[in-house]
């Protein structure tokens, strides 16, 4: 099993959660992004840092990523690329993307682009909080307890 985690943009305390939570399950995690990322000293934990450009951590994921492993990203276009492969997908607030509910986030997303591409406001997501950090805890959780009890 795997994990891998969009990591430009993943907020630092979700990477904490997943750096304990590796260590503790003994799971592989790769971080990508492309800038040098620190990462606790383990024999799990690994960075990559890829060349600057437009969806190059992105196609790194997807050509990385297989069937069973997790990928952490609120990127909604990614999510749709390794659901496809087979992989799971966790967002940071703890959402679960899956094949029958990422059709409508990406038609969403595209509206979203489409109204401010117009000039209209929609405002933005909301500020990270304790309970959307509480959220992706638990449901990480589950999904090692899941993999724990089925040996994947």
């Amino acid at each position: 099993m795997q994990i891998w985690v969009d990591a430009d943009a993943c907020p630092v305390v979700i990477k904490d959660i997943l750096y304990r939570a590796s260590q503790r399950w003994q799971r592989s995690l790769t971080l990508v992004a492309n800038q040098m990322l620190r990462t606790p000293p383990s024999p799990f934990i690994r960075a990559v840092q890829v060349p600057r450009g437009f969806d190059v951590a992105d196609d790194y994921i997807v050509q990385h990523a297989a069937a069973g492993h997790l990928v952490i990203t609120g990127d909604i276009p990614l999510a749709s690329l390794v659901l496809a492969k087979g992989a799971l997908v966790l967002n940071p607030r703890g959402e679960r993307y899956t094949l029958d509910t990422i059709g409508e986030r990406l038609a969403l997303r595209d509206m979203m682009d489409e109204l401010r591409g117009m000039g209209i406001d929609t405002g933005g997501p909301s500020a990270f909080s304790p309970s959307d950090r509480r959220a992706f805890g638990n449901a990480l959780d589950q999904l090692m307890m899941t993999w724990s009890r089925t040996g994947t």
